[in-house]
């Protein structure tokens, strides 16, 4: 008997190999068991914060051409680009200027004049400027849902957007204004060159609030509803219906804290009176303009990555 027999006569079983492909799978997944072992992979939500800005300033400074684009598209859709539209794009403001000098006419006992009419009409544009940008750009970015989750560009493209929508509506109605600027014998000179630097200010602060409002709707859906009572009480305590000397003391906190109080009055003593703005007045005006700006851009770029999950 041999040493690999049993006592039986029978040869012992043999270990059989197994096939190539069932031994390849069980390497692999010795393999993957290794792999997932040595390395985890974990899944946080996405915290808030600021981007480089460096660089999302220059991404931004890159596609200007589509905020601009982005803001044509808007008029168009209103039919702005038509003969109507156009009509209606200076009809409205100066119709809305006729009823507010009516009601002021009929509270003051007809004191006023073609000067203060020239008065109200360049305040009601101007505000114009800034209400149209905040009322359109509260709803850039809820409304741009789609864009937002389906392609990357800076965010703020939007509300900006809607800042060029605002300024281009705001720039036939100054031709209005230089008609009633002439009628009403108002000077002419040097001095109007004040109105551009106080213009560009309000674009600015314009821009800022326009972005806070913008981000703030992503989270308050409500703040829609609001704004436009917002807007009117805003334009109550603004020195647009009034001058600012006529205002009584008790009510002069509430002119204070107003942002537009010093650019309304720097620009009302450019075009009105026909003289400098004063120094306090410009200095204000550009602290609360870089101030918004600064805020409300900063507040909208730190949640723009959050957007994508809000919506």
């Amino acid at each position: 008997m041999t040493e690999t027999q049993s006592a039986s006569g029978a040869e012992p079983p043999q270990a059989v190999a197994p096939p190539d492909d069932v031994a390849g799978d069980s390497a692999r997944r010795r393999r993957a068991r290794g792999e997932f072992a040595a390395e985890r992979r974990v899944h946080e939500p996405h915290r808030i914060g600021l981007p480089p800005l460096g660089a999302y300033i220059r991404e931004l400074w890159r596609r200007r051409e589509f905020a601009f684009e982005l803001a044509r598209t808007n008029l168009r859709s209103q039919h702005f680009n038509t003969v109507f539209g156009q009509l209606w794009l200076i009809l409205n403001p100066l119709l809305l200027t006729f009823v507010y000098f009516a009601l002021v006419e009929i509270i003051g006992g007809g004191r006023r004049g073609a000067e203060f009419l020239a008065h109200l009409m360049l305040g009601l544009f101007t505000f114009r400027l800034v209400s149209v940008s905040i009322r359109r750009g509260a709803g850039s970015v809820v409304g741009g849902g789609r864009l937002i989750l389906n392609t990357a560009f800076p965010r703020a493209l939007l509300p900006l957007a809607s800042v060029l929508t605002a300024f281009m509506m705001f720039l036939p109605t100054l031709a209005v204004y230089a008609v009633m600027h002439a009628a009403a014998g108002l000077p002419v000179g040097p001095h109007l060159l004040w109105a551009l630097p106080i213009f560009a200010l309000f674009l600015v602060f314009a821009s800022g609030a326009t972005m806070l409002v913008a981000a703030i709707q992503v989270y308050f859906r409500d703040l829609a509803n609001f704004l436009p009572y917002f807007l009117r009480i805003w334009v109550y305590a603004s020195p647009i219906l009034y001058y600012v000397d006529e205002v009584p003391d008790r009510f002069k906190p509430i002119l204070a804290a107003n942002p537009l109080t010093p650019l309304l009055d720097s620009l009302s003593d450019v075009v009105n009176q026909g003289q400098s703005p004063s120094a306090a007045a410009l200095l204000a005006g550009l602290a609360w303009a870089l101030g918004a700006f600064v805020v409300g851009g900063l507040f909208f770029i730190s949640r723009e990555r959050e957007f994508a999950v809000r919506l």
